[in-house]
């Protein structure tokens, strides 16, 4: 006899298909699968380190979906907060041909995570001249057939080139492709990292993947040493060797170093708050920030000056290993929430400045640049509670963050009326937070680079919108939990009321008959087509929208 299901179970499976499918608009899936148990998740390789109760607390998080031969997975420069794992069949990863001369939208060659010109965070004091100005990140959807709304996170580098900023997940020369076979893993390192998608994935074959959101897949790294090495090791074969030409530091040296270089750097993965080194220890090794931040911190009196952060792409230690008759660390540095670094022996970076004396300059002008900053920040209290300010209030996690300057404001909330007038009514951020000096940041979501409220949502209504970094609510699947709302640190997201009560049959069955509530946050009006209201109709000019901590500065050293 075959059991019939409930329809309260038929309204559980629906929830929970609902995040997967993006309510049937993605033509490519064939079938997903229902929320898995523990026994059912431990028949996959990957999850057999794993006990069942850590297994059923991450299932919501973990699908098996069925695909059709020659359905596009993602697009070059998606951000993705998924990993996927080749259960049967065949998926191809390649990278998109380039664009004619004029062409906008289109790849014109991956830009390397490691930026040369970003020798370090905070802007010193501009000369006297134009001041800093915020800029608004360009956004551009592209159509795409997967539930992951596809999009590019773009540079403009004139006004006839657009490049792609990427993490270089496969070293593929462009035009080739890769095949990826049952048990391959891919999609996680530029998923973990938070930064886009370097290649286009599409199934070869019908075939089955297993979806692993990057909540589960963080936690099974943290809890598997089996499943770091292999995710390390992934690393290593496929993203590293591109990642390390791209360097100022190795992009002139030559490909037998660096294969040699390769199977000696050590992978390292910060929990928040870890102690990486500290001040006054022998300087060993420099180190490359993969992803996240960390702080430099120095011991003044009878406590800590924090005098720098770093993030992706930055390099630490260059100063103490240059520097004859330093050797030791100068600062303590600590990861800022999850932070992962590759860590070069001292040795290999002492080798490299022996086989090419022609980068010794730069590298000699990056740690001039790195004591100067210092410097000034041990001279200037000032910068160093800006710094730690920026560290403390999440503000070097922003993409985009709301910024009044109070000394034109008149408190008209002309900002808030136009958001509540874009969102039926319903404002998506509050005029009021933290203030530096005449500056205002308002509680207005910051887009994180990684965002914490993504966690836990159990039916996975908040999500990255695909478009830059924006991260919004679909109101349709909320549950009005609160998870969201209660895991951000910079209480960014509000609770609201919709008027309506929740339906007889509703899943989870407490919901039913009691009011509706949704969470709301700011969106960036992204689908408006005319940009953030809060910013466009402040009459006074004095809104704005700023992508880094740089661009507030620049505004406080405006006079």
């Amino acid at each position: 006899m075959v059991e019939i299901p409930s329809k309260t179970m038929l309204r559980r499976i629906e929830q929970y298909k609902d995040r997967w499918s993006s309510y049937g608009l993605n033509t490519g899936i064939v079938a997903i699968s229902d929320k898995m148990s523990a026994h059912e998740l431990r028949q996959f390789e990957l999850f057999q380190d794993y006990d069942d109760k850590f297994l059923e607390k991450i299932s919501t998080d973990v699908s098996l979906v069925a695909w059709r031969e020659g359905s596009v997975l993602f697009e070059e420069g998606t951000y993705l907060d998924l990993a996927f794992v080749v259960v049967s069949g065949s998926v191809e990863v390649f990278l998109q041909s380039v664009a004619g001369p004029g062409e906008v939208g289109q790849t014109s060659g991956a830009q390397p995570i490691f930026d040369s010109s970003r020798t370090m965070m905070m802007a010193l004091p501009p000369d006297p001249g134009p001041a800093t100005q915020p800029t608004q990140t360009a956004r551009t959807p592209q159509a795409g057939t997967t539930n992951i709304r596809t999009t590019s996170r773009m540079r403009r580098t004139s006004a006839h080139e657009i490049t792609f900023l990427a993490t270089m997940d496969f070293d593929l020369p462009r035009g080739n492709k890769s095949e990826l076979g049952e048990g391959e893993l891919f999609g996680e390192i530029g998923a973990m990292s938070g930064w886009p998608q370097s290649v286009t994935a599409r199934t070869g074959t019908d075939c089955q993947l297993l979806q692993i959101r990057v909540p589960a897949l963080r936690l099974m790294k943290r809890k598997s040493k089996a499943l770091k090495e292999r995710v390390d090791h992934l690393y290593r074969e496929r993203a590293l060797l591109a990642q390390l030409k791209s360097t100022p530091l190795f992009r002139h040296s030559n490909d037998f170093f660096l294969q040699g270089l390769k199977q000696v750097v050590e992978l390292v993965s910060c929990e928040p708050d870890e102690v990486v080194v500290k001040e006054g220890e022998t300087a060993d090794a420099i180190y490359l920030v993969r992803s996240g931040f960390v702080k430099l911190a120095q011991r003044l009196g009878e406590g800590d000056l924090a005098v720098s952060y770093l993030s992706k792409g930055m390099t630490l230690g260059d100063v103490e290993i240059l520097v004859e008759g330093l050797g030791r660390w100068e600062s303590t540095v600590t990861s800022v929430e999850y932070a992962e670094l590759v860590k070069i022996p001292a040795a290999a970076f002492h080798t490299l400045l022996k086989e090419s004396p022609e980068i010794a300059e730069s590298v000699w002008q990056n740690a001039a640049a790195r004591l100067k900053e210092i410097g000034y920040s041990r001279r200037n209290i000032g910068q160093s509670e800006f710094t730690q300010v920026a560290l403390d209030t999440g503000l070097v996690q922003g993409s985009s963050i709301l910024v009044i300057d109070l000394e034109q404001c008149t408190r008209c909330d002309d900002c808030v009326r136009a958001c509540a007038a874009t969102h039926e009514g319903r404002p998506r951020f509050v005029r009021e937070g933290n203030k530096i000096d005449q500056l205002l940041v308002a509680k207005s979501c910051y887009h994180c680079r990684d965002p914490v409220c993504l966690v836990g949502c159990p039916t996975g209504a908040i999500h990255r919108a695909g478009v830059d970094e924006v991260v919004e609510v679909e109101d349709e699947i909320c549950i009005g939990c609160s998870t969201c709302a209660n895991n951000c640190p910079y209480d960014a997201i509000q609770m609201h009321d919709t008027g309506e009560k929740w339906s007889a049959d509703m899943v989870p069955t407490g919901l039913r008959g009691t009011d509706r509530r949704v969470a709301s946050k700011c969106d960036l009006c992204y689908d408006t087509g005319h940009g953030p209201a809060c910013v466009s109709n402040c009459p006074q000019g004095c809104a704005y929208r700023v992508g880094s901590v740089e661009e507030i500065q620049g505004l406080l050293n405006h006079d």
